[in-house]
């Protein structure tokens, strides 16, 4: 089997070369692509629980305890702790954080139509369908 045949290879290259041109974009902004995932998801839907935001992010709870570690210094997420545990804490967004999302998401958007450019309408249609439909995401 030849690299180009292996789904494994082509999904990686795609993912190691997607990450980087977001990392770069991500610089200007003095984040790096290790945080992407949780503004992201606290994007959609904060006030969630640490625990839960690693589940969301797919991290370790210690990577997720760090990540934030490092979004709390630079503003952009605040920890509540719950009042009847003590261990368990909610992820808010500040207006720091809130007001990236617009930003960061036109330069994710860039960087994949980026990548989607030498594909036609109807081609790119189907490619996230089938991306979808291989990672057995709802439609």
């Amino acid at each position: 089997m030849k690299q180009y045949e292996s789904l494994g290879y082509l999904v990686s290259h795609l993912n190691i070369d997607l990450q980087n041109a977001l990392d770069q974009k991500l610089k200007r902004y003095q984040l790096d692509i290790k945080l992407w995932p949780v503004l992201f998801a606290l994007w959609q839907e904060e006030g969630i629980t640490q625990t839960e935001l690693s589940k969301r992010c797919d991290v370790a709870h210690y990577t997720m305890t760090r990540l934030l570690d490092q979004l709390q210094v630079q503003g952009l997420v605040t920890r509540h702790q719950e009042a009847d545990n003590r261990r368990a804490f909610h992820i808010f967004l500040t207006d720091a954080g809130k007001a990236l999302e617009q930003d960061l998401v036109i330069e994710a958007e860039r960087v994949n139509a980026n990548f989607l450019d030498n594909l036609s309408g109807d081609e790119r249609l189907a490619f996230m369908a089938l991306l979808n439909k291989i990672n057995r995401f709802p439609e």
